[in-house]
This record gives C-alpha cells, structure tokens and sequence, in this order.
C-alpha cells in the first residue's frame, strides 16, 4: 500500500518541530529520524535543502555529528552549483564557502575522537569532486612562468610565511639567516600592517577564486606583489591562510613551497590554495601525506606540485639532560590542550600502573585543555575532570602548564606517552624520548590499521594498541632502575639520530638552496589512498620529482 502523500507544507513543519528539538537537546534520535523522514518525502528542492542544513547545524551546535551531516554537505553545495551556472560569482563564493564550513565544522574533525575524514578520506570528499562550483574552485590557475633560479652574483632572496605560528619555523629560520649566502625576510599575514587587513576571512577568497571580489584581488595583488618581486623563494608554514592568498595571485617566476603539518587536513583550507601554482609541497610525515592524497585526489594529478616529506625541524641536544631521582616512575605528556590529545588515555594508564604500584605519577605539560571553545569539548572536560580530580586527590597527577623550560620539565619525567588519536609527527613525544624518557606511544586510531600511522614514523615496540598494553610495556621497563635507564638512553640514541635537527637541515638545504635536488620519503613507498589503480605523484621516480631549484 502506497504511502499517503503529504504535502510540503506540512511537512516542513514536522521538520522544524524535530530542528527545535535537537537545538535544545543533547538527545535527539527520534528528531532526526522524524527530519530525516520529512526531508526524504519534501518534493521542492529548497525546501528540503533548508531542512537538511537546519538540521545539520543545530546538531552541530549542541557538539553532535549530525545523522544527515553528508546530505546537508551537499544540499550546500547544490545550492552553489545554482549559483554559479547563473553565473552569480559572489553568491556561488558564499555557498560553497558555507559547504566547506559545514564539512569541516571543528564537532566533526577537532574535538571529538573520530572524524569521518579519517575514516573515509575519499568518500568523504567526493561530494567536493561532483560540485561545479567546486571543481572551478579548484581550477588550475596557472602562473606566468616557470620558477627560476636566483640570479648570479647575489645571495638567495628566501621569504618565510606564515599566519601567526612561527613555532616550528624558527631554527630554520636561524639556520639560513646565518648564511651569507642567504638573504631572508619574515612575513606574518595575521600581522602585517599591509596584508593582515586582507587576510580575514574565507569567503571572499574563494569569492576570488570563482570570479568574483575584483577589487579584492588587485588590492591583494599591491599588497603581494613587492614580496614576491623580492624573494627567490616563498617558504609558506601552514597550508593554510598565508598559501590561499599566496596562491590567489600569480607567482611568476618566484618558486613557492607549502609545508602542511595535520590540522590542516581536517580544514577546508586544502580545497581553497591553487596547488597549480605551488612548486613543492612538504609534508612531516608519511602517513599524513596519505591521508591528503586520498583526500584531495587532485595532488596526484597532472600538473601537482611535488610532494616531500621532511621531519620537523628540532633542535633536540638542549634536552640531554641528568634525570631527577625520582624520574622512574614519572609519567609525562606534553601538550593537553585539544581533545584529540585524549588526555583521558593517560589517565586510564596511569589508573592502571597504580593497581600494581602507587609511587607512579603523571606530568602534564603545556596548557589545559580549555572547555569554551564549544560544546563537544565541554562535554568530554566534563568526563576528564572527573577523573582528573580522583586522581588529584590521590597525589598522583601534577599540572606543570606553560613553560619556557620543556628540557627542565621533561628531566623529571621518565616515561613519556603520546596519547592523541591523531598527530603528524609529534614533536613533544619525540623532544621526552631525546631527554632519556621511555617512549609510550598510542597507536593513534586515525591513522591505525593503515599502511602508514605511528608504526612507520616510530620504532614498532614504542607502539601499544590500548592503555593495558601501555601498562605492561611501562611495568617491564620500570621493573628495575638499569632496565629504564638502558632503554631510555636508547630512546634517546634513536631519537637524536633520527630527527635531530643537525641531521635534518640537510632535507631542508636539498629542499631550499639552489644547488640541492628534491627531497622525497625513504624508499619513495606508494602512498596509499583509496583508489589503489591510482599512482600518487609521491610514487614517481626521484628523477621526476626532483630539481627542486628550477
């Protein structure tokens, strides 16, 4: 039996019944099975467009996934494909900006354990590859010229970028500031009295991107052009702002290098830069240029940039330092201030370590992890809060916070966790196992079970699967005060040798000096995307991806 038909109208106000209800409720299954019902059955278009991203975004406000996030995603972008076949440039801007916000919402991929990118890269962006408004976002643009090497008879002209994070440029920058055969400049756009008034913002930048926002771009192109016409070489930290306005207007002849950490690959940021006229882009780590790859399958396509991966830049000799006494049974982590650090983790061995032995204690380094910035990491503070304050009580948790003095802190510490369910490369893991601590890591659930994740990057006993494997590896190389000092001052050995930065500033002058060659992972393994018929540009020859000078 058919049915009965209902008309819109009615509908619609079922629909917005279950939108009010999951605004003022954490639970809500029954809201969005009833919005899911009505936007399904909804004949006009608009209609259930404004239905389905209602929906989404009131979920989203209480710090939920939404059941319907993927159909809201792309009632968005249909809307955007609407608006640019009239050919309505800003308002296709707008929608597709909107698209992108929804799809990458911080509930979604920053504060909760799970992200739906990590788990599907590619099917999770598919929708991007099938929008019109979104594939002339992503259009090549193309550059005048071909990047060139520096004139001779001066030095190198290098600018560095970057959107208010200089923290993991600055023995770079040191580095090539002491040579005499460099030149350098630093440009902050959050800052820059010229270009931070232009670097607010998304919309207008994809508005720019589609043909839109003219004024916008020549103000752009003033702002840009003199760092340009003087740099050689524009080595942008973060793909983010800096290298969607960077890529926004023509290079020319001036090579452009973007390094991309892991934040960014759960941003929108990736879809908005012009990869066609970026020369080299650099990853830290393996696994995180798989994800990307599977992600925005465009970087393995013709005319990609060439890709790299190149360990963080660290300078690991100031943390060789004697161990505090009591350092053994010390547990530390550093940096808890984001969700996907899952401090909760930690707790849950440090509980474990203290059924067999209460002299085991935890260090938190770094700042807190802070409840406001929105309802889905309010509620897991909650959950951690709890825990925290048993554990307090016991004696067996002390709070360090900021501090100038990491080598300082990490001397009393003697085993040192990596409890995120997601990092790149982890540089305060990596900074704990060069002071002589022994390294505990997670195998982070993002990346777990794929070709690449924590196994790659550390040696494989550092990685434990759950908080009771954690205890045992702890336990066994606590067990006597030799047994961890020997395996902590092997750690160390590893990691000083391994990424030092003594041993990587060579990748960085390959990568940067124009007499070097292109920079590639070891052994130039596949990467592994979700389409395995498809070969990434990071598994062509060295050859091709070489002569980073040119």
């Amino acid at each position: 039996m058919p049915a009965p038909e209902i008309p819109d109208e009615r509908l619609a106000k079922f629909a917005q019944w279950a939108i009010a209800r999951m605004a003022r409720s954490d639970r809500a299954p029954v809201a969005e099975r009833i919005l899911g019902a009505a936007g399904q059955r909804v004949q006009d278009p608009r209609v259930r467009a404004d239905i389905l991203i209602d929906g989404a975004e009131a979920r989203l406000a209480r710090g939920h996934v939404p059941r319907h996030l993927t159909k809201a995603y792309v009632a968005r972008l249909e809307r955007a494909d609407q608006e640019h076949a009239a050919g309505r440039w800003a308002a296709a801007g707008s929608e597709t900006t909107r698209a992108l916000l929804l799809a990458y919402h911080r509930v979604l991929h920053v504060d909760g354990l799970t992200s739906p990118l990590a788990e599907h890269p590619g099917r999770y962006t598919g929708p991007l590859r099938k929008s019109r408004a979104a594939a002339a976002l992503r259009r090549p643009r193309g550059r005048s010229g071909t990047a060139a090497a520096p004139p001779p008879g001066r030095p190198q002209r290098l600018l560095f970028v970057h959107h208010d994070n200089d923290n993991f440029l600055r023995p770079i920058q040191e580095r090539y500031e002491a040579n005499p055969d460099v030149e350098t400049r630093v440009l902050d756009t959050a800052h820059d009295p010229v270009v931070g008034p232009l670097a607010k913002g998304v919309t207008r930048i994809v508005q720019r991107a589609l043909g839109g926002q003219v004024a916008y771009g020549k103000d752009l192109e003033a702002a840009l052009r003199p760092h340009l016409d003087w740099a050689d070489t524009v080595f942008i930290d973060w793909c983010q702002m800096g290298a969607a306005l960077f890529t926004l207007v023509d290079p020319g002849s001036t090579r452009i290098v973007v390094r991309l950490h892991s934040y960014e690959a759960f941003s929108l940021w990736p879809h908005v830069v012009d990869f066609s006229r970026v020369d080299d882009l650099v990853f830290v780590s393996e696994h995180l240029r798989d994800l990307c790859i599977a992600a925005v399958p465009r970087l393995k396509e013709k005319g990609a940039p060439r890709l790299h991966v190149v360990d963080n830049a660290v300078e690991l000799s100031p943390f060789d330092l004697p161990k505090k006494p009591d350092a053994r049974f010390t547990l530390g982590l550093v940096g808890v201030g984001q969700v996907a650090k899952d401090p909760r983790w930690a707790l849950e061995v440090l509980r474990l370590l203290r059924e067999k032995d209460d002299r085991y204690r935890l260090h938190l380094i770094g700042s807190p992890l802070d409840p406001g910035v929105g309802p889905a990491a309010a509620r897991y503070h909650k959950v951690y809060a709890r825990e925290l304050r048993r554990l307090e009580a016991a004696g067996a948790v002390r709070h360090i916070g900021q501090t100038p003095d990491v080598p300082g802190a990490l001397a009393e510490i003697g085993v040192i966790l990596s409890s995120s369910v997601r990092e790149s490369w982890h540089l305060g893991l990596v900074e704990g196992a060069a002071s002589g601590a022994v390294p505990v890591v997670r195998d982070w659930p993002f990346f777990a079970g794929r070709p690449r994740g924590a196994k790659a990057l550390f040696p494989e006993s550092w990685v434990v699967p759950d908080p009771a494997a954690a205890a045992e590896r702890i336990l066994e190389l606590t067990a006597s005060e030799d047994g961890w000092r020997t395996a902590g001052r092997q750690a160390a050995e590893h990691a000083r040798a391994a990424w030092d930065w003594s041993r990587v500033q060579r990748d960085f002058d390959r990568l940067l000096l124009p007499a070097g060659s292109a920079v590639c992972s070891t052994g130039e393994a596949p990467a592994e995307g979700e389409e395995p018929a498809e070969q990434p540009a990071a598994a062509l020859p060295a050859e091709a991806l070489g002569k980073a000078a040119e």
